[in-house]
């Protein structure tokens, strides 16, 4: 029997520096997605931000609805919606529109809001939004799941709320929960019985933290009645691959340095290494993958052997370190040669090549044999006059006669 598929998408924040236009930035951002569905990518989760100037979409529901016109077969999440932000009835309902709309290839995922800024506008205490992520998931779930959810709140409020259409997808919309060091997502995933997205699975403190938050996720799981799926498990990291390690690192100059000022002067989310080189630091440590096919196939495996036990996707942090042709080749790439590797796309190809091989000596005495009868049958009924010597040597194996000297 094979093996489960690995799955493979991206997680679209996205990373846009401020000397870009813009609205030409956002319209490439649904080529990637366009691009990836020609590809084979099986998703594409799509982030939701409100300050900071880079990850410039705000509303992940209205583009997946223009991305989902867009292409046939990828499936198109939040990646993810921040909970506080909204009124649960009124972003379930979204969603549930969306998975009717995108005729059932919707996901929701969850989290409290990654940038503080974007709370700080909003007037969202730093140290409530975990607290409010979770009050909101839980009425979240219910509601997409056909419940009538009644619900009061020192910040929202449900009186026999309910979907007024029936989720198109059963028993709902498929929901993960993000998840990066600390356990809240974790929790959050198994008390709800939900997936998990692995934010950041690539860097040190993200790698050491996969075995762990899976084993509290399991364990909020058992606690509530629920059954965790490593099928629902997506780990996230960036990568960048060309024909050639070099390759590689000549196209990122075009937009590292600018994603490491964001990280590293802006945003509120420290992943780059520290050190004099950080490219050089965040290829040694792992935390991205600049190089090949190869190098990329390594450090999925090594993901995989650090979960252990697997998981279902791993997910392309989109970050536009290369220009946009480099850009599509990479993911190219991996739809060429990353994920044969882990889909076994190629095994029967192997065997069968393989039992060609290893039997090409009595194929070829056979074939030789079947010809060569018919070359017979013709000689004896029309004469050799039209048979070449050479096709006669070539089927039969025999050595062809010298040419005839001219003359």
């Amino acid at each position: 029997m094979l093996p489960q598929r690995l799955r493979f998408g991206a997680f679209i924040a996205p990373f846009h520096p401020i000397d870009e236009n813009p609205t030409l930035a956002i319209q490439r951002d649904l080529e990637l997605v366009e691009w990836m569905d020609q590809l084979g990518f099986d998703e594409a989760w799509i982030g939701e931000h409100h300050s900071a100037a880079y990850e410039l979409i705000a509303s992940p529901e209205v583009f997946i609805a223009a991305a989902a016109e867009r292409t046939k077969h990828i499936r198109l999440g939040t990646g993810v919606s921040s909970l506080p932000y909204h009124h649960p009835l009124i972003l379930a309902d979204r969603i549930n529109q969306l998975d009717h709309m995108t005729r059932g290839r919707m996901m929701f995922g969850a989290g409290p809001g990654a940038l503080v800024s974007d709370a700080f506008m909003m007037g969202i205490p730093v140290a409530k939004q975990r607290d409010r992520m979770d009050e909101a998931l839980g009425c979240i779930v219910r509601l997409l799941r056909g419940e009538e959810v009644t619900h009061k709140s020192d910040w929202f409020e449900l009186d026999k709320a309910r979907l007024q259409m029936t989720p198109y997808s059963r028993p709902s919309v498929e929901m993960a929960v993000a998840s990066q060091v600390s356990p809240t997502g974790a929790r959050a995933a198994g008390q709800h019985g939900l997936g998990l997205l692995s934010l950041g699975a690539t860097s040190t403190a993200g790698f050491n933290a996969l075995a762990s938050n899976w084993a509290i996720a399991t364990e909020q799981a058992e606690e509530h009645g629920h059954i965790m799926d490593r099928n629902a498990w997506r780990l996230v990291g960036p990568m960048h691959i060309a024909e050639t390690r070099e390759q590689a690192m000549e196209d990122v100059r075009f937009g590292l340095d600018k994603w490491i000022f964001y990280f590293r002067e802006i945003a509120n989310l420290p992943i780059v290494p520290e050190g004099p080189d950080p490219v050089k630091a965040m290829v040694d440590t792992g935390l991205a993958v600049i190089g090949t096919p190869d190098d990329a196939i390594a450090r999925i495996q090594q993901l995989v052997d650090e979960s252990g036990g697997g998981f279902g996707a791993f997910l392309l942090m989109a970050h536009n370190w290369a220009n946009w042709g480099a850009t599509k080749h990479s993911y190219e790439l991996m739809a060429r040669y990353v994920f044969p590797h882990f889909q076994n796309l190629n095994d029967n190809r192997h065997a069968s090549m393989a039992w060609v091989k290893d039997n090409k000596e009595e194929f070829t005495t056979q074939v030789r044999g079947a010809v060569g009868a018919r070359i017979v049958q013709h000689m004896m009924e029309k004469g050799a006059e039209n048979i070449r010597p050479e096709i006669v040597a070539l089927i039969t194996g025999a050595a062809a006669p010298p040419p005839k000297a001219d003359g």
